[in-house]
């Protein structure tokens, strides 16, 4: 006779009881009134079936609230979380179905915890963003206040400054809100046939001043001839290839060069790179370089501005088009970000 595991305990100890009691019996029988009755065998499967049917109920209320008491006790898991009908006398499944709860809700909590980590990192951040620009403000405006607004040329000055600083705080709350409409997919995405080519050289011509100021080389990686079309937004395009370019300036080298380079990689697509020769990120911030407000630098005295937020928006719009972006890099040596995009026809 075979059993499913689950059955096992039950019945090998069900067919003991049934055979003891069958042969105490077939004893009392044969001792007594001198007789070997066929009603052995009735009797036989008969306590057999009793037996089992009383062991498996009683064993696996015995087990199931034995375990419901050890998770209330540990408190890893709720009594709710162990479904009765999955009970089962049969050690070696009860285990792993223990198992496994443990680690799903170890899962869960290490999830949270890094949830909880991120949140508390993030609201230090924007924190920090917002409090410097509003604490400038308030400094010259309180300045003005205290009479320094008599002088003529100081009041131009420290509105100039203040107005600065208003202009940061609307930069920050303006991308804040961008990354929130990308998130829940409220961005509407106006796509259309454009030429990357095109766009990418006008970019290297508002960009040419400030490049210009570190001797920084904006080119293409060769000469384009015929113009490549790409279907995208060509706002939102042309603000990822911008914050692209403007970092590689910020962080590049004295005298270095901003490459971007446009290639065919299948058949509908195209991979845009935008490639430096600067100070490159370590390997350790790699994973978390597109988070909002993330800094590799964390002495938090940095030497070039901005908000903090453009490579959390670059990935955000990119995903947006339904592409994916990509980034390579080595401390010292510089950057690459490459990113692909539908072709146009």
């Amino acid at each position: 006779m075979t059993f499913s595991k689950r059955y096992n305990f039950a019945a090998s100890t069900a067919l003991l009881i049934a055979l003891f009691l069958t042969l105490a019996m077939g004893l009392f029988l044969y001792g007594f009134f001198k007789i070997i009755s066929s009603w052995l065998l009735l009797f036989f499967f008969i306590s057999f079936l009793l037996s089992f049917l009383i062991l498996q109920y009683r064993v696996e209320k015995f087990i199931y609230f034995r375990i419901k008491k050890i998770y209330k006790d540990v408190r890893i898991l709720n009594e709710k979380d162990f479904p009765k009908l999955s009970v089962t006398t049969d050690m070696e499944v009860l285990t792993r179905e223990v198992e496994r709860y443990v680690n799903d809700k170890k899962l869960e909590i290490e999830t949270l915890n890094v949830r909880e980590n991120y949140r508390k990192e993030f609201m230090g951040n924007i924190s920090h963003e917002l409090k410097t620009p509003l604490f400038t403000v308030q400094s010259y405006i309180l300045t003005l206040l205290d009479g320094a607004m008599k002088d003529k040329k100081v009041r131009k000055e420290y509105l100039r400054r203040a107005s600065k600083g208003v202009e940061r705080l609307t930069t920050i709350v303006k991308e804040l809100d961008m990354i929130a409409k990308l998130e829940v997919g409220g961005l509407v995405l106006n796509k259309e046939d454009l030429n990357i080519i095109e766009l990418v050289q006008n970019i290297f011509d508002l960009l040419e001043m400030k490049a210009a100021k570190k001797n920084i080389s904006l080119v293409f990686d060769k000469e384009y001839t015929e113009p490549i079309m790409v279907n995208a937004d060509r706002e939102r395009i042309e603000q990822v290839l911008t914050n692209l370019v403007v970092n590689s300036i910020k962080y590049g080298k004295e005298d270095g060069t901003t490459e971007v380079s446009i290639e065919n990689i299948v058949k509908n697509k195209v991979l845009i790179r935008v490639t430096d020769n600067g100070e490159g990120i370590a390997k350790e911030n790699m994973p978390r370089i597109f988070e909002r407000f993330y800094r590799v630098d964390k002495s938090g005295s940095r030497k070039e501005g901005g908000s903090g937020l453009g490579l959390s928006i670059v990935k955000h719009i990119v995903e947006a088009h339904n592409e994916k972006i990509y980034v390579e890099s080595q401390l010292g040596i510089g950057s690459e970000f490459s990113f692909t995009l539908e072709k146009g026809k």
